[in-house]
């Protein structure tokens, strides 16, 4: 930084030393002190302890440079309300940056931090910190102390646990934990009466805490968790719930307290064990997003949770009136829940149209999986969590009723040309497998509406899925995916659900702008700078006007 930046409030300006006669907007002994310093997007490698001969700062912003430490000095600039020094590489903060008694906004996100300074709560009228993306192990007691706190980003961290202190931040609305390590969460949670907003999704939580107290909540993610067992406890206080979400957990079933939450909008129950509703969900009034798709649902057929929610609700609703004149009818569960003795489910093939080998671990499919089949039409498959390295080569047999296909969770690397003969295949889940290409033939599959490649290995977008036309959703987080052509995905007019967080996308075509079919794009978790955090965190439409706005004219 210029020496002359530093000392701007101090030294005559030049000007002063060759002009005599100084017109009224020249009177440069009369200008107030410098208020705001924007440095953002240089290389800064270290900050001048001169940074004190600027005391009247209120902003500070230091983002996107190379730092990797922080003067002491920035402790006496006592009047400052916001810092950023995000996307930095800072170990550490100093002692002397918790004398920042007016400091509003503290933004540490992406930098290398480890551990914070124990008095951290002597910053007591700090709103808003972000510490997402470092290397938290832990977080000070002392937290407790910041009454003022609105919002709290510990994203993306190594944190075990949160303290239970915590709660008594009582202005907190928004808390965001996503991508940790946490195994519970505190059930004093539960206590805090202002929060809005918590994001708990990508740890290992087991069961979600009761909230009795948090009657403002109105966003909880929890979704791509361990969580077993939802209970009426963990909902019934959540009068003002919006947003559900608990995709890709290990939910087995739903209790009927769900349908006190009247205000649900979004409900998202995607990839669980769920085998049954409670039919009053078709009651909720404001539900206008509901997902159930990835779930062993017995009694809501295939063909029906792809007409949408409207549709869904209809049906559950319809449902309710079955259910007062026959109380006492279960849809027929049993027999696809019981341990089958045999190694064949009859029952399933024959009534439920599913042929099931999952989760045994095995490197093949027993032949006699296929033998029985015989004649019956098999619509759905699921051969997921084994250790298979192929497609079952014999999958081909069931190509004139197959539309379902799960070969989820296996060590699959390459895909056969049977599978691309199953020609009525609506449904393809190859998640968690060894994949880095798909082959040109599988454009035969011309009914194909969702695949899911999540968890796989694939470095391109494969180009063969531009040319299935009827994908509505394509799922490939956590991939290496390093670029998308817009120009090829604008022609999948289908296409309502793109998934590609996680990836290696340096760049965002702004031309992907023009994808208007699209209601849910999703990009967290890629490398690239723009858009940032903030268009993103707005949603898939305010991301697509962002990028329209960028096309070159």
């Amino acid at each position: 930084v210029p020496q002359h930046v530093w000392r701007i409030n101090l030294d005559t300006p030049e000007e002063a030393h060759q002009n005599l006669s100084f017109g009224a907007a020249d009177r440069w002994w009369e200008q107030t002190d410098l208020t705001k310093l924007i440095l953002a997007s240089n290389k800064l490698q270290c900050l001048s302890e001169d940074v004190k001969l600027l005391p009247a700062l209120t902003v500070l912003d230091l983002h996107d440079n190379q730092l990797t430490s922080l003067p002491s000095a920035l402790g006496q600039l006592e009047n400052l309300q916001k810092l950023d020094v995000s996307h930095n590489k800072l170990k550490s903060i100093p002692e002397e940056l918790m004398q920042l008694s007016h400091l509003k906004s503290l933004l540490l996100h992406h930098n290398e931090l480890s551990c914070l300074p124990d008095g951290f709560g002597q910053l007591v009228n700090l709103e808003e910190l972000d510490l997402s993306n470092n290397h938290l192990t832990d977080i000070p007691t002392s937290f407790a102390l910041l009454i003022n706190l609105v919002r709290l980003n510990l994203s993306c961290n190594q944190l075990k646990n949160l303290p239970a202190d915590i709660t008594a931040m009582k202005s907190l609305r928004q808390l965001d934990c996503t991508k940790n390590y946490l195994e519970a969460v505190p059930s004093k949670l539960a206590t805090m009466a202002s929060l809005e907003q918590l994001y708990l999704r990508k740890n290992k939580l087991r069961s979600l805490p009761e909230f009795p107290s948090c009657k403002l909540l109105k966003e909880l993610h929890a979704g791509e968790n361990q969580i077993e067992i939802l209970n009426a406890e963990n909902l019934k206080h959540l009068n003002s719930l919006s947003v559900l979400e608990l995709r890709d957990n290990k939910i087995k079933s739903v209790p009927d307290e769900i349908a006190l939450l009247q205000k649900l909008e979004r409900l998202d129950l995607a990839n669980n064990d769920i085998s049954r509703l409670p039919y009053t969900l078709g009651n909720l009034p404001q539900l206008k997003f509901l997902a159930l798709e990835g779930n062993p649902l017995r009694a809501i057929r295939r063909d029906l949770l792809q007409k949408g929610t409207q549709e869904l609700l209809k049906y559950l609703r319809s449902k309710i009136q079955d259910d007062v004149t026959n109380p006492n009818e279960e849809p027929p569960v049993t027999a696809m829940t019981l341990p089958s003795e045999s190694r064949v489910n009859m029952h399933a093939i024959t009534s439920l149209k599913l042929l099931e080998y999952s989760e045994k671990q095995a490197a093949v499919i027993p032949d006699e999986m296929f033998n029985a089949v015989g004649s019956n039409p098999v619509a759905t498959v699921n051969f997921s969590k084994n250790r298979l390295n192929e497609v079952p080569p014999r999958i081909v047999e069931l190509k004139d009723s197959v539309c379902d296909v799960n070969l989820g969770f296996n060590k699959i690397s390459s895909i056969s040309l049977e599978l691309c003969m199953l020609h009525k295949l609506t449904h393809l889940d190859i998640r968690n497998n060894f994949l880095t290409s798909l082959p040109e033939e599988m454009e035969a599959l011309t009914r194909l509406q969702v695949i899911n490649l999540s968890f796989n290995r694939f470095k391109v977008f494969p180009s063969v899925l531009y040319r299935i036309l009827a994908l509505e959703t394509v799922l490939l987080s956590n991939n290496q995916v390093g670029s998308i052509d817009p120009l090829q995905l604008r022609k999948m007019d289908r296409l309502g659900t793109l998934d590609l967080q996680n990836n290696d996308l340096l760049q965002v075509p702004p031309e992907l702008g023009n994808c208007e079919t699209l209601r849910t794009l999703l990009l967290e978790g890629n490398p690239f700078r723009t858009p940032r955090a903030a268009v993103l965190a707005k949603g898939t439409a305010a991301v697509l006007e962002y990028l329209r706005s960028r096309i070159p004219a």
